[in-house]
């Protein structure tokens, strides 16, 4: 048996946001990052439309990227004592995963970060407040997702929280808000959203309700980002809707082992973070090789390749035509091909190998391995994360 779960409304076009006056309820707090949508003006629409819905409004402000446990344990306290009915989140992935988290605690105030690990594991949500996701980036769809990344600083870890419960009652999809993207930030969340939909569609979970939707996110994907990065609005609109649609995917299929690099090489380099979705960039290609030594992911990933109009006289062909795309789009958004050019190389080399054993066995274990249509070794996962590294080609 399967299971497909969404937001019970999503609204979606530009305006949307207006919704917000037709909740029912008595007191929001709305969680914000870390100023753009309080400088757009966005942050004051959202608060007045909640007070003219009747309700008191509180604010829960300044969630850094990629949030803390300890964020989450300040944003879950402040609810204790507000005492809201609805949980608006607003802005990036950041403050809507932050909140998500958040709501669990305030939910059931003795339950530990520990017990939220293990996928698949939350208390039934809902006994005190409903939650309302609003996104400001086109790359997350966090908004429509049944998962949460939360950051473990003194560990140096990224943990993906995923559960159905924290999957929000509304998703509010307003282009508005995205039109405020800065240009890195377009492409490096436009491609968290390809890689969103390409492991979705090859996800050993996928079925005939995720497929479409991967499909047509990779398509819209496909044609719309560049011109979304070169300031397109139009653009810029359509990938708003791409990345929710890889979003209703990946929630539903789950992810792979891009995710699992991404997760676990995120925070564990004293020189810096590597962005989420640059990594999942960087590294979409080398798992493309990987993965394609499995048969049955090879013909999906050539299923993709026709799909965007790629040619090739065979399966193989057309995987490597795949890979060369998703390169040639790399370039064109100016994202670095490897982790040693990444940020001008701020990810020191020796302290990479010297982590490379750890780091490898922390993505294995990730909760996107197990969906991965090839689960890879503790020598495989060294040599794909050496790989990465160094842009070495994938030949086992």
């Amino acid at each position: 048996m399967g299971r497909f779960t969404l937001p019970r409304d999503l609204y979606h076009g530009k305006g949307a946001l207006e919704e917000l006056k037709n909740l029912k309820g008595s007191k929001a707090i709305v969680v914000v990052g870390g100023g753009s949508m309080k400088r757009f003006g966005f942050l004051q629409k959202a608060v007045d439309y909640l007070k003219e819905a009747g309700m008191e409004v509180q604010l829960f402000e300044n969630v850094e990227p990629d949030p803390s446990v300890e964020t989450v344990m300040k944003g879950a306290a402040a609810m204790s004592e507000f005492k809201p009915d609805w949980i608006v989140a607003m802005g990036g992935g950041s403050p809507i995963d932050a909140a998500k988290a958040m709501w669990t605690f305030y939910e059931y105030p003795d339950t530990t970060f520990e017990d939220l690990i293990q996928p698949f594991n939350f208390p039934t949500l809902r006994t005190k407040a409903k939650f309302c996701a609003i996104p400001s980036t086109s790359g997350t769809a966090t908004e429509v997702t049944a998962f949460s990344v939360i950051t473990d600083y003194a560990k140096g870890i990224k943990y993906p929280l995923a559960d159905f419960n924290i999957t929000p009652d509304v998703a509010i999809v307003d282009p508005d808000l995205a039109e405020t993207m800065p240009q890195k930030l377009t492409a490096h969340t436009g491609m968290d959203a390809m890689t969103h939909a390409i492991e979705a569609y090859v996800s050993t979970l996928h079925c005939n309700y995720t497929d479409p939707l991967a499909l047509h996110a990779i398509k819209m994907i496909h044609r719309d980002l560049k011109n979304s990065y070169d300031g397109d609005m139009t653009a810029r609109d359509n990938m708003h809707d791409a990345q929710c649609l890889a979003g209703m995917a990946f929630s539903n299929a789950l992810l792979g082992i891009v995710h699992s690099m991404a997760h676990k090489t995120g925070a564990a380099y004293s020189g810096g973070h590597i962005v989420h979705g640059c990594a999942n960039a960087m590294y979409l290609p080398k798992v493309i090789k990987y993965n394609s030594k499995n048969a049955e992911a090879a013909e999906r990933y050539a299923d993709i390749a026709r799909f965007i109009g790629l040619t090739g006289d065979s399966t193989e062909a057309l995987v490597d035509a795949l890979i060369a795309e998703i390169k040639a789009m790399n370039v064109s958004l100016n994202i670095p091909s490897c982790i040693k050019d990444y940020e001008g190389g701020i990810i020191d080399e020796k302290e990479f190998n010297d982590k490379l054993k750890d780091v490898a066995a922390l993505a294995i274990s990730d909760a996107c391995t197990g969906s991965n249509p090839r689960i890879p070794t503790q020598e495989e996962m060294e040599k794909l994360l050496d790989a990465c590294y160094y842009d070495k080609e994938i030949d086992f």
